[in-house]
């Protein structure tokens, strides 16, 4: 099926050309911190995660997002999520291609990432967050090119794919919980020191990953002769709302603890995201412009009339997706950082060249999506072309 990614339009081949032009010149920046260092970050010694890893958090939430397609319609027959499930899955390979990235561009060297290979530590939760995010990845390649193989060829998918496609399930879920124990999984660091922490992750996953596939059905029925369906949509956006208001919810509960508790390991992360400390607040209009498009987004999806307008859901689509981009980006990293254990402020911000790598990441895995639904949209205006020659044959 590969042959079908080489046959396009001149916007088509336009986009990748684009996609691969900021890849490159991210690229060459790149080669200049692999030669200087980590050093033309904005990070300290205080802040050791920073905007790559902030990317990476968000992105396994997109791809363990996809599942909220795979489960309704592979466990509980939800027949209308069939025209789409590929694209959830294919987002979901996008998705952990750009997390895998992220984690190489933060290595000072990337070769150290044989280490957790060569040197295993069962004991540490990068060893299995190792284990997840590159199972789950093959998991979504093989899965989804073999059944869109086989809907090629007008067949059923073999039946040795079932435990794959159970088998995935969970695993959707399990990427993004052992990402949140990364976090709290640290004492010493109080922000992340809670329980919750994981569902809050998974709640965030579920809203920002079906708001972005959301997007992406809207874009391909607009320059494309597939349509995903209005149903489909509308399902997804019912998924989105639900899940944004127990992402939003789950905060407020971290915000009751930590206002009631006044135990300043917990308040003074918050503090300084919302209100600043110390004098330095550099995040302060960031976060709170992240928590008003999740409730300007809620507001708009819990609303009938307002979800079922395409046009508004797109724009609730896109305040879910950067409002949680935001949140757990930006916040969730930084405001594990600072104030540090010493509830010293040093500030974290992402320098110029940290971007520019940051969006070259980001435009190697759109251009891995764009060829990857490229594919699947061919097949599937392929099948439409011949049922709709056999109708009008019969």
């Amino acid at each position: 099926m590969l042959e079908l990614a080489l046959k396009g339009t001149k916007k088509y081949w336009g986009l990748l050309a684009v996609l691969g032009g900021i890849a490159g010149v991210a690229f060459l920046v790149y080669l200049y911190q692999l030669q200087f260092g980590l050093g033309i970050t904005g990070l300290s010694r205080d802040v050791s995660w920073g905007f790559y890893i902030a990317q990476f958090t968000f992105l396994v939430g997109v791809a363990a997002g996809g599942v909220m397609v795979v489960l309704p319609y592979y466990l509980h027959d939800y027949k209308a999520f069939g025209r789409i499930t590929i694209m959830g899955e294919f987002l979901a390979v996008a998705a952990l291609v750009m997390c895998l990235l992220f984690i190489m561009v933060d290595l000072g060297q990337p070769m150290r990432m044989l280490n957790v290979i060569f040197y295993p530590t069962p004991n540490s939760m990068l060893f299995y967050d190792m284990i997840v995010l590159n199972g789950y990845l093959f998991l979504n390649i093989v899965v989804g090119w073999n059944v869109l193989e086989a809907e090629r060829n007008g067949t059923h998918y073999q039946p040795w794919l079932k435990p794959l496609i159970y088998l995935s399930i969970p695993w959707a879920v399990s990427i993004h919980t052992v990402t949140a124990y990364l976090y709290c999984g640290l004492p010493g660091r109080g922000f992340w020191l809670t329980a919750i922490l994981a569902p809050r992750f998974l709640a965030s996953a579920f809203a920002a990953g079906p708001a972005l596939l959301i997007l992406l059905c809207l874009i391909v029925r607009r320059f494309t002769r597939f349509d995903p369906g209005r149903e489909q949509i509308q399902s997804l956006a019912k998924i989105v709302t639900y899940a944004i208001i127990a992402n939003v919810f789950f905060f407020l509960c971290e915000v009751f603890v930590a206002g009631y508790s006044q135990i300043p390991e917990h308040t003074d992360h918050l503090k300084y995201l919302f209100f600043g400390l110390h004098g330095k607040g550099v995040l302060v209009p960031w976060m709170w412009t992240s928590m008003g498009l999740m409730f300007g987004a809620i507001i708009l999806l819990v609303v009938p009339a307002t979800r079922r307008h395409e046009g508004v859901l797109a724009v609730s689509c896109a305040m879910v997706f950067v409002g949680a981009w935001i949140d757990k980006g930006l916040g969730l990293i930084s405001g594990g950082f600072v104030p540090n254990p010493l509830h010293e402020v040093n500030e974290y911000l992402p320098t110029g060249p940290e971007v520019t790598i940051a969006l070259g990441v980001w435009a190697v895995g759109f251009l891995v999506l764009t060829i990857l639904y490229k594919i699947a949209v061919s097949v599937k205006e392929d099948n439409a072309g011949v049922l709709r020659t056999r109708v009008i044959k019969g």
